[in-house]
């Protein structure tokens, strides 16, 4: 059986002070390296070994699959860094505060937003500073794709190609492989691997440096899942 773990980056500095992050760029706190590292050690505890590593082309991803890989003396294997894996985009809510968006829009406005499958955010105009339009990292998309919010639907047809390109295949082939991503990218392929309703994602959390392990037979359908803790 192939194993394929989870894991969302540790708490960032924008989880810290509980603002809306999405594909804005920031780093981990220090309660997050934490976090990360502890997911390594807890990944060489339980003796896996991996094949392929992905992650998102923001930082705080990449850190905290680097401290796994450190942790578990596997930063030797092959990488993919992709904006398929990238958090869900919020729009022009990127950067607020969630506490205060909820005070002026509503607490049920502001969970629909954040949980539901099929509701947009409020979109980013490309012509917004803070567009991904503007970030080098993304010079190579057909600026038409890149997108000025998000909601989960979406973000899993964003990531699916991703999937079915370069990560089944591995998986069918065998290979053990571990993603680093962020809260709604990661509930987007469990939505899919879990078939998961769309009703019932809006309950699935994503806790941060938790690696989640999912053991699939040869045809891709899973076996178990188990979660990593002390």
């Amino acid at each position: 059986m192939s194993k394929l773990v989870l894991i969302r980056h540790g708490q960032s500095q924008w989880n810290l002070s509980n603002k809306f992050t999405g594909w804005e760029d920031v780093d981990l706190s220090d309660k997050g390296v934490e976090e990360a590292k502890e997911a390594g050690k807890l990944v060489k505890e339980a003796g896996l070994e991996f094949d392929y590593a992905f992650t998102s082309v923001l930082t705080r991803a990449i850190k905290t699959l680097h401290y796994v890989l450190e942790e578990s003396d596997q930063l030797w294997i092959p990488e993919t860094k992709t904006w398929r894996l990238n958090e869900r985009h919020y729009g022009s809510l990127q950067g607020l505060n969630k506490k205060e968006t909820a005070e002026k829009y509503g607490d049920e406005q502001v969970h629909i937003w954040r949980r539901s499958y099929d509701t947009l955010p409020p979109l980013l105009s490309p012509d917004d500073e803070g567009s991904a339009v503007n970030d080098r990292r993304y010079s190579d998309l057909d600026p038409n794709i890149i997108p000025g919010g998000e909601n989960l639907k979406v973000t899993l047809e964003r990531v699916m190609p991703e999937w079915e390109d370069e990560i089944a295949p591995k998986l069918l082939d065998g290979k053990n492989v571990i993603i680093a991503a962020h809260g709604n990218s990661l509930r987007a392929l469990s939505k899919y691997i879990e078939r998961i309703s769309d009703d019932d994602i809006m309950d699935l959390e994503m806790k941060t440096g938790e690696p989640v392990v999912y053991d699939f037979n040869d045809k891709l359908e899973v076996q178990s899942k188990t979660k990593l803790d002390k």
